[in-house]
């Protein structure tokens, strides 16, 4: 007890401790309040804590992952709370093609409703949705062309003649398909047979599986949007402006395989005759799907592997050719099918499609897809290349190539992977070096001072300007 009561005593005499010496500089707390995101939006430790108790990374997630859930329960949760835009019309369009081709044709009302049950039950799982949902163009198309020919025939419009032989008459001043048509042998049928008679069915699948492979993390689902938009629409002009050469034509009659005909009886086999002649749309001559289904799948194709760009401008003239050689189709028809590829090749790269990036090779490579064209400064957009004009946007070393432009930061920067100069469409083609503008070696005049200048000695050459 003495001991204790002598305890402050004690520490009364204990020696003073010396104080911590403190460092002038503070400099860490002084780049600590220089952060300019505030305290309220700065991730917390304990939030970080949860995340990482509850296995939740701070990571992008994977684009390249495939669903595989089939939960349809959380589909109907998703599309509560979406929010829907314009674009979103489309799936209105497409249910309204289903739910026309279902009313023309005959009656089957448990098959039709088992129809509608399966379809919904496909888009409503996640693993199955995934490849319907962008295809449901294509199933739509299908079942809008071969139910087609259940349309009565009062309501169907004028058979047309003479318009397309014209129309080429006026435009090309003579009748290609004729001319091409008039010499045949068994080496050109052959020829002609390979793009016309199988690739038109094959390729649309063989395009999907190397784009699903190697092209960028959502390609192949807007290609198949656009593939089935353009069918649609090139059935729906079909009927509304049915055409057929200059015969004796009404509706019901049969349709012709015509130079297909020699396909089957080089081989012995029934292949074309059969198919032609009860095809459900016989006047389907303007515009040609095979020839828009072919320049479609060119233009994505040259889009995603632009060094086998040659290769698939080819194939379009190719199957161009044998339309017109097995006497299917008129040049005007092949020129109809070509404007609409272009204009839903256009719609689908400057609103939808991923841009390529040059340094990836499989599409899980991929941490990260843009989509739709690179966005362009006013001076680019407009063409303002003056050297007095809104900027440098156009100017570019005299005798450079697309080959010496600087790319801004590294492969995770807005746009200096997903492109290669002219080499990768989608890009600005039509202003080559855009990120790499040099001063000119001449003296140039500024519009705006009045004032003409050179190059000072001393002066660098070379300005590059980072938007």
């Amino acid at each position: 007890m003495d001991a204790i009561q002598d305890l402050p005593t004690v520490l009364g005499q204990a020696p003073a401790m010396k104080p911590k010496l403190s460092l002038p500089l503070r400099w860490p707390g002084a780049l600590a309040q220089l952060n300019p995101i505030p305290h309220k939006f700065r991730p917390s430790r304990k939030l970080k804590l949860r995340l990482q108790m509850n296995g939740i990374k701070d990571k992008p997630d994977d684009i390249t992952k495939v669903k595989t859930s089939f939960d349809a329960w959380g589909t109907l949760k998703n599309l509560r709370t979406r929010r829907w835009c314009l674009w979103d019309l489309q799936h209105l369009v497409v249910f309204g093609y289903i739910i026309f081709s279902l009313a023309i044709l005959p009656s089957a009302p448990l098959v039709k409703t088992g129809a509608l049950v399966v379809l919904g039950a496909l888009l409503l799982m996640p693993v199955t949705q995934q490849f319907f949902l962008p295809s449901l163009p294509i199933w739509t198309y299908l079942l809008y062309f071969f139910s087609s020919r259940f349309i009565a025939p009062e309501y169907r419009p004028h058979i047309w003649v003479k318009v397309l032989p014209a129309l080429e008459n006026v435009m090309y001043g003579a009748n290609l398909s004729n001319i091409l048509s008039a010499h045949t042998h068994a080496i050109l049928d052959l020829i002609a047979w390979l793009p016309y008679g199988i690739g038109h069915f094959a390729l649309p699948l063989i395009c999907s599986i190397f784009l699903f492979l190697f092209a960028a993390p959502g390609t192949t689902p807007v290609f198949a949007r656009a593939f089935g938009y353009l069918s649609l629409l090139g059935v729906t002009v079909q009927l509304i402006f049915p055409c057929t050469p200059p015969l004796p034509a009404h509706y019901g009659m049969e349709g012709s395989p015509a130079g297909l005909r020699r396909i089957d009886e080089l081989f012995g086999v029934d292949m074309y005759t059969t198919s032609f002649t009860t095809a459900p749309l016989p006047f389907g001559a303007f515009p040609s799907l095979h020839a828009a289904d072919a320049i479609l799948e060119a233009l994505f194709m040259q889009y995603c592997f632009p060094r086998f760009r040659p290769f698939f401008v080819f194939y379009a003239v190719w199957i161009c050719w044998a339309t017109m050689y097995l006497n299917h189709h008129y040049a005007i028809d092949l020129v109809g099918g070509g404007i609409l590829a272009a204009v839903t090749y256009y719609i689908s790269r400057t609103r939808f499609l991923p841009r390529p990036q040059v340094d990836k090779t499989t599409r899980w490579e991929y941490e990260y897809v843009e989509f739709g064209d690179r966005p362009r400064a006013v001076d680019e957009e407009y063409g303002y290349g003056g050297y007095g004009g809104y900027g440098l946007g156009l100017l570019r070393r005299p005798g450079s190539s697309d080959s010496d432009e600087w790319t801004l930061g590294s492969s995770s920067s807005f746009d200096s992977s997903s492109r290669a100069g002219d080499t990768v469409c989608g890009s600005s083609s039509s202003t080559p070096g855009i990120l790499s503008p040099t001063t000119p070696n001449d003296d140039h005049y500024d519009v705006w001072s009045k004032v003409r200048f050179g190059n000072r000695e001393g002066e660098a050459d070379e300005v590059y300007v980072a938007r």
